[in-house]
């Protein structure tokens, strides 16, 4: 009888799965234990709306609230604009670009703005029995927290009431926070004279998350993802390498592009992190963070810069890194000639011409794993995320090679490398190569992570 684990999507699911269920629980509790009191940012075009996705968005949401997330909620209404001045008469749309915004059309922002805002406080003050909302009690609150001024004159064009983000009243909103509360702030900023200005949702969402350093930038987005040339998500990508694609003009959709122009503005600017989801998919916010890879894209800093694969001019920096520990026991000896033998399986951290940090894989393709070895960062680049770094650039090089389990050997960093998500493990579950090398008078601990 075959013991594979049968997978189901949360609406096909039998209803009594208590293995999967226990499964499931345990495999995201590492997320639940990180997120709270982090910042989330969630910006949605006023197409989330009208496509009747706010109620199911707004379920997740609130589960996200009881995890202990502090939510800023920005939403645009651009749809909902442009058919009011349909329905008025008037043949001009709106588009993705910054366009001047005439009285009229600020008529219809407010409006549009003002409709969208009672939807999501309706949708959040839901509480019946047997849905997810069940004893939710989240207050939405919401307010002139943005400072707007306008765009003024550009190119000789004067945009009107089209306004610009001039700050926040960072302090209100992170004491609503704190109470609890959810942060709705619309696509209408005010002047200190009063005036009303129409600010576009993506440079609001964007804003906000820089003012707030928010943990989280997250844009749903009902367009194409990117891609690989297989067709495949690619779930992260490097922000120099998302501005050499809009510099490029890769044909990406314009709707996309301009998600990931704003997404590379949060990053450069200190968001840790900028997600591109897609809101057609039930739950896609839930899957994103508690999944490993995520059903969208994720932008990050481009940390990854001085990473590269060694070179035998880099034999001595990485025989310099691994003396010490090899002298003190935390590493086998391996010697010189080892090093030169496998120095292609190397990768190592540069700054300023200087190795700092290296990493080696080794790959065992019948058994589809992958030992991970010497991972070192220089003391003195320690406690700064290198070694993550490190970790996450072998196993995302594992999983292109198809390696299925990572696993390391290791007598002193046993700790670092549970909170990462690795498992112990024993000499049975090595490849049989690695089996028969063991060492077994040094007694490694045997720790392996699946991809």
């Amino acid at each position: 009888m075959s013991t594979e684990t049968e997978t189901f999507s949360a609406l096909d699911a039998p209803e009594f799965a208590p293995a999967q269920f226990v499964r499931w629980f345990r495999e995201v509790a590492p997320y639940v234990h990180t997120m709270r009191g982090k910042t989330f940012v969630v910006g949605f075009g006023g197409d989330l709306v009208q496509e009747g996705k706010l109620n199911a968005l707004v379920q997740d949401l609130s589960l996200l609230t009881a995890l202990g997330v502090r939510l800023v909620l920005v939403f645009g209404s651009r749809p909902q604009v442009n058919e009011q001045l349909r329905l008025k008469g008037y043949d001009y749309q709106f588009g993705l670009s910054v366009e001047p915004t005439s009285a009229v059309a600020l008529e219809c922002c407010k409006e549009a703005a003002g409709e969208i805002r009672l939807d999501i406080e309706a949708a959040f003050s839901q509480g019946l029995p047997n849905t997810p909302m069940s004893n939710s009690q989240i207050h939405v609150i919401s307010g002139n927290f943005v400072t707007a001024q306008p765009a003024g004159v550009i190119d000789g064009v004067d945009y009107k009431h089209t306004g610009k983000v001039r700050k926040f009243d960072i302090e209100t909103i992170n004491k609503a926070m704190s109470l609890g509360a959810v942060v709705l702030m619309g696509p209408i900023g005010f002047s200190p004279t009063g005036e009303a200005f129409n600010i576009a949702m993506e440079d609001l969402a964007t804003s906000t998350a820089i003012a707030l350093k928010a943990d989280k930038l997250i844009f749903l987005n009902k367009s194409s993802l990117l891609r690989d040339e297989q067709g495949n998500i690619i779930t992260e990508v490097a922000r120099v390498d998302v501005d050499r694609l809009l510099a490029d003009d890769h044909q990406l959709d314009e709707e996309f592009a301009n998600f990931l122009k704003h997404a590379s503005k949060a990053v450069r600017r200190g968001v840790k992190r900028a997600h591109i989801i897609p809101h057609d998919l039930d739950g896609s916010v839930l899957l994103e963070y508690f999944t490993h890879d995520g059903v969208g894209t994720m932008v990050v800093e481009d940390t990854l810069d001085d990473l590269r694969p060694a070179t035998v001019d880099d034999i001595g920096a990485i025989v310099s890194l691994i003396e010490p520990l090899e002298a003190d026991g935390t590493l086998v000896p391996r010697g010189r000639h080892i090093i030169e033998r496998d120095v292609e399986k190397f990768t190592v951290l540069e700054h300023d011409g200087i190795i700092y940090g290296c990493v080696s894989l080794m790959p065992y393709p019948e058994e589809k794993m992958a030992e991970m070895a010497c991972l070192i960062v220089h003391p003195d680049w320690q406690s700064s995320g290198e070694g993550e770094i490190l970790l996450r650039h072998t196993e995302n090089k594992a999983r292109s090679l198809g390696i299925k389990r990572l696993f390391v050997l290791t007598t002193r960093t046993s700790h670092w490398f549970i909170k990462r998500g690795f498992v112990q493990g024993t000499i049975e579950d090595l490849p049989a190569e690695k089996q028969m090398n063991y060492n077994r008078a040094r007694n490694s601990l045997i720790f392996i992570k699946k991809l």
